[in-house]
């Protein structure tokens, strides 16, 4: 935290000292003239269907939007303002009043502005035009009521770096992805097959509206790509060559400033590249400001790699004379081998485990195919098929993921989970046959095949899914009362155990809060309880030891 408040400290005094560089970049607007300009009109077909020439929004039955999209990059940006205007909105209001939540002084918000300002001003210089036109065309539907923070299009170009802003500033580690690729002898049909849980959090509330988007640029390849309202860099996609993209967040240093974000960089993949080597090539031109491994699918290859990409570092990960790759949050290539803070997030980290969790699982099947992948997706239990709690972050399925999808590329194939998390169906979508005969033929019914959907997880018509949310209120009402000093019942403390009683967490909490008291003896006792349990990192066991030395 000193650390944090040093590196804070430092930032308020470079604003102050470089306010023409933040003015040129807050004045910076993407040249939109040679564009086409005219978008068809918006008819609104009902409360959940909508269509603007061949492009259309809709809702399936699983309760995701999907999105075909088509045009230039400022028209893409316009028609998917226009389709997805109120989904838009809706995710703003939910980011900026998360953070109002979490810094409620109007002095600290506007420090806040300030500060981001000046981090993000050379950012305009390290996305393409092309996307920056896309987001500018984006940003005229965007909310009108949030601009003390900064107008429309700032605001979202910022947005997509706030993985790679909140990931650098306090390594939140908001994306704690698993993936895995298998192919050859490994699967059923020899085919690769890819699969990965993006397991990013920033509230319920979240991942409630995702967007199944379908882009047909007029430059580069068709994609599909799982994301959310205002959002145009990609996170989990695949184009019509077969190549695929996921990212998984790696251990990062501080930056100065932001550069490329990530989702940008992967955006450009899906769009301009066929193959590993031409993913490595945009890859490599691009100056990131984040740790992280871009996890590559070729159907033309037949196999997967992992590119692996730092602000001073660059590195290629091939497996030889195996049909398996597994991708957690470290990182695996030889230009890393000797990197200590790689090194120390593989020694204190959950992101190990959760790399021979996927290995034992694989191991466990001769062959592989779609409802085996879903089905280690949704693993909720640590090596050995030891029960260690819902929720714990080393398991594969954390209980709180975005979306879980599995690609086959060689086949065109993916698979998006529907809510909750990663237990919901999981929904099939054929590329070819979603970009086939779109001319004219705007969807008015949802484009899944839904033959091929993976039934879900029989896991939430349990009772002990019920007890797990009912365990995430209670969580969250126990760390209220510990901030604010608050009382709170012993009927609510045995239930906090009750319902998730192999979660280290709960008894953690329990001691947290008895310690605060001065229960010393209960304290003692949750303590003891939580050291019992699986532990999520190391420095999370360090923690409650230092609680345990306080109260001897």
């Amino acid at each position: 935290m000193k650390d944090f408040l040093k590196y804070f400290a430092f930032v308020v005094l470079s604003i102050l000292l470089s306010s023409c560089g933040v003015s040129k970049s807050i004045k910076n607007r993407p040249d939109v003239s040679g564009y086409d300009a005219s978008i068809p009109e918006k008819v609104k077909i009902n409360d959940s269907t909508f269509v603007a020439g061949n492009n259309f929004f809709l809702k399936n039955k699983q309760g995701q939007w999907e999105l075909y999209v088509e045009g230039n990059p400022l028209q893409i940006g316009e028609i998917t303002g226009s389709l997805t205007q109120d989904v838009m909105q809706k995710q703003e209001a939910i980011f900026f009043n998360k953070v109002e939540e979490i810094v409620p002084s109007k002095m600290q918000q506007y420090f806040l502005r300030k500060f981001l300002a000046w981090y993000n001003r050379k950012m305009y210089q390290h996305i393409p035009e092309e996307y920056k036109a896309e987001i500018y065309g984006l940003s005229k539907y965007s909310a009108s009521n949030f601009s003390e923070i900064g107008e429309p299009y700032l605001r979202l170009l910022y947005l997509h770096g706030a993985h790679d802003i909140g990931h650098a500033l306090q390594d939140l580690m908001l994306v704690g992805c698993s993936s895995f690729a298998v192919w050859g002898d490994k699967t059923e049909d020899n085919e690769l097959l890819i699969a990965r849980n993006f397991d990013f959090y920033a509230g319920d509330d979240f991942a409630e509206e995702k967007i199944i988007a379908f882009v047909n640029p007029s430059e580069g390849h068709k994609f599909i790509s799982v994301t959310w309202g205002g959002m145009i860099g990609v996170v989990s996609g695949m184009n019509d060559q077969g190549l695929t993209v996921t990212i998984n967040a790696g251990k990062s240093e501080i930056p100065l400033v932001a550069k490329t974000p990530i989702s940008i960089v992967t955006r450009e993949i899906l769009q301009y590249a066929s193959t590993i080597d031409e993913a490595i090539t945009i890859a490599k031109k691009r100056e990131v400001f984040v740790s992280e491994a871009i996890f590559i699918g070729s159907a033309k290859e037949k196999k997967a790699a992992i590119i692996e990409v730092a602000p001073d570092n660059f590195g290629v990960y091939n497996v030889e004379n195996t049909d398996a790759l597994i991708c957690s949050n470290h990182f695996q290539s030889e230009a890393y081998k000797n990197d200590t803070r790689n090194l120390k997030w593989i020694a204190e980290s959950h992101s190990m485990y959760r790399f021979e969790r996927m290995e034992e699982l694989i191991a466990e099947e001769e062959k592989l195919n779609v409802p085996d992948a879903v089905a280690i997706l949704r693993n909720k239990k640590g090596l050995d098929n030891k029960e260690i709690g819902f929720g714990n972050e080393k398991a594969l399925n954390q209980l709180l993921a975005h979306h879980g999808i599995v690609f086959k590329p060689e086949s065109g194939k993916v698979w998006v989970s529907s809510n909750p998390y990663q237990l919901g169906e999981f929904v099939e979508y054929d590329l070819n046959e979603v970009f086939k005969n779109r001319d004219g033929n705007p969807a008015i019914a949802s484009v899944s095949n839904t033959q091929g959907n993976i039934p879900e997880d029989a896991f939430i018509h349990s009772k002990k899914y019920t007890d797990y949310e009912e365990y995430r209120i209670l969580e969250r009402k126990v760390e209220k009362a510990i901030s604010e000093n608050e009382s709170i019942s012993p009927e609510t403390i045995s239930a906090l155990q009750q319902k998730n009683p192999e979660y280290w967490k709960a008894y953690y909490l329990t001691g947290k809060y008895y310690f605060g008291k001065n229960y010393d003896a209960a304290a003692k006792l949750a303590f003891e309880k939580a050291l019992t349990k699986e532990i999520t990192t190391v420095p999370d066991k360090k923690n409650i030891e230092k609680y345990l030395r306080k109260l001897k």
